[in-house]
């Protein structure tokens, strides 16, 4: 009888680590700039008339 690796798992699992570290990167890239995107859409409301 031959041994074949069962490798299902580990690729679930690797995918899981990739979402996982992408969700990181976005959760740091938005809590550095979201700051500076607010006051853009602030700036840009303020400047409509009638938007505030």
């Amino acid at each position: 009888m031959v041994y074949i690796p069962q490798e299902d798992g580990q690729g679930l699992v690797e995918y899981g680590l990739i979402l996982v570290l992408v969700a990181i990167v976005v959760v740091i890239v938005l809590t550095l700039v979201g700051t500076q995107i607010s006051q853009v859409f602030s700036r840009v409301a303020d400047s409509i008339p009638g938007g505030g």
